[in-house]
């Protein structure tokens, strides 16, 4: 049984990593999160102590190590908002642990290489979540693109819609210092997605962004993607609307429908087993979504022409 500590615990991620612990039988020590309003952790580790300072949190995985070896954390996994992303990973590996960490990693691709000479010194590794990564459907996509040898370059439409409140715009997520955008915020899975499989990046073009939309072409190894994310429900097609459904996930590729909306629920505790054996995603991982996020934030958008998305035909017209 490994002891874990948990920074982030009141964001909506958190309780599948808490699930993920549980389920590897494995014990989760410490917390550290600014909010107390944490009554989520009664249903996993009602024992862990619970820390609002990260400097009491530091104190206390410290104290831990020097106690019994026991005790000590072996692993802290990190949830925390974006930006904090890489000072909590410092945290970790300065203590002694290794970090698991949600996506994106970090927001710079320099980031990953201070982190990697970090990796160097402590000998402890960085380890992050791609749950997509492991979804039976995508394993299956994967294994039939490297099988194909033709060279074919597919056709992909990609469009995400997840409708958000108001509350969105006062959070840090819409901050884009915080959170690296929406591309960030809601794409990044999809990227990661599509680059592990379809190959890097040869070609980036963005066609619109705003703080709720984005949307660009991606000329891939193996594909090119006309892709769109919002945050605006109104963009949700109309019969989907009508059954009172504010998101909308579709990839196309070529005149197929690719479907993996299904088999979600235990990916993360799949994550946790692969890491704990050793198989987990590192920093090598991250270079591609992290790059292109940073890339799609820095690029101007060159307006809506050329082969865009057709969910920007709304915006044109």
């Amino acid at each position: 049984m490994n002891n874990f500590a948990l920074i982030g615990a009141a964001g909506y991620i958190a309780p599948r990593h808490m699930q993920a612990i549980k389920e590897t039988n494995n014990n989760l020590v410490a917390i550290l999160d600014k909010s107390d309003s944490v009554g989520i952790i009664d249903r996993y580790f009602p024992n862990a102590a619970l820390f609002l300072e990260s400097e009491r949190f530091d104190r206390h995985i410290y104290r831990l190590s020097k106690k019994d070896k026991s005790q000590a954390v072996d692993y802290i996994s990190i949830c925390s908002p974006n930006y904090l992303h890489d000072a909590h990973i410092r945290l970790a590996l300065r203590n002694n642990a290794f970090a698991i960490c949600e996506k994106p990693l970090v927001l710079n691709t320099w980031n990953l290489d201070g982190l990697g000479e970090l990796e160097k010194d402590t000998g402890k590794k960085i380890f992050h979540i791609l749950q997509l990564r492991l979804h039976p459907s995508v394993l299956k996509l994967k294994e039939k693109i490297e099988n194909d040898h033709s060279g074919k370059i597919y056709d992909i439409d990609l469009a995400y819609i997840t409708g958000r409140g108001k509350w969105y715009y006062y959070s840090w997520k819409s901050d884009m210092e915080k959170s690296g955008g929406i591309t960030t915020n809601i794409g990044v899975h999809l990227f990661d997605m599509l680059t592990s499989i379809f190959g890097n990046v040869k070609e980036n073009i963005v066609h619109y962004k705003s703080e709720s939309t984005a949307a660009g072409f991606l000329y891939l190894e193996r594909a090119r993607v006309r892709w769109f994310l919002s945050l605006d429900a109104n963009f949700v097609p109309a019969e989907v609307r009508a059954t009172g459904k504010t998101t909308y996930r579709s990839i196309m590729i070529g005149d197929e429908q690719f479907e993996f909306s299904e088999g979600f629920t235990d990916l993360h505790t799949v994550s946790y087993q692969k890491i704990l054996n050793g198989e987990g995603f590192t920093l090598k991982d991250a270079y591609n979504y992290v790059g292109l996020c940073q890339s799609i934030r820095n690029t101007e958008p060159i307006g809506i022409q050329n082969d865009y998305h057709p969910f920007l035909q709304s915006l044109k017209e």
